[in-house]
């Protein structure tokens, strides 16, 4: 081979190096443009999962405060329609007393006269405690529901039906929707 040739030969291979050399540089370069990508790409993909987070805690925060507010409101609301469920329940043993003593039969014009003082007075109570809400639960005569009668005795009774209430031992009574004392009955066998 002659002289020339032989550079023609390194002279390529010098060029075929450097193309190689710059291919390699690309390719690395290329990899670590990609991996800056990539980095990018796994940082936008870690805060928008925090992002998700915050909104999800957000949006259950919110949830949760909806839920108090709610409930605080039926609490509020629940108070104001029982307000009056302590003092109710505490006048019934009153009431209780006041019937019994208009149980009492009147011999003399004295006793007549306090029976009906003891029977106004019963009446502005029963009054007072209707207008709070306060109702009688009917029991003689209707079937026997635990819900409102509390049974203490059974009685046989053929010309009733079974499960009925025969008679009322104490009366029961309702505040609105809410039993205060439940009448104790004698039911029917």
């Amino acid at each position: 081979m002659t002289e020339t040739t032989e550079k023609k030969d390194l002279v390529q291979e010098d060029v075929q190096v450097e193309n190689e050399e710059i291919t390699e540089e690309t390719v690395v370069a290329e990899q670590v443009e990609l991996t800056v990508e990539e980095q990018y790409e796994a940082k936008l993909a870690e805060l928008q999962a925090k992002l998700d987070d915050e909104e999800n805690r957000h949006l259950r925060l919110r949830a949760d405060f909806d839920n108090m507010r709610r409930r605080s409101q039926l609490d509020r609301e629940a108070a104001e329609k029982y307000r009056a469920q302590k003092l109710l329940s505490d006048l019934l043993p009153v009431l209780d007393n006041f019937e019994r003593a208009l149980q009492v039969e009147a011999t003399s014009e004295e006793t007549a006269s306090i029976v009906k003082g003891i029977e106004m007075v019963y009446r502005s109570l029963v009054d007072a405690t209707e207008k709070e809400g306060l109702q009688v639960i009917k029991a003689e005569g209707e079937a026997f529901d635990p819900n409102f009668h509390q049974a203490v005795m059974q009685e046989q009774d053929s010309e009733k039906e079974t499960g009925v209430v025969v008679r009322e031992l104490q009366k029961g009574y309702i505040l609105k929707d809410r039993v205060l004392r439940p009448s104790m009955v004698s039911v029917n066998e």
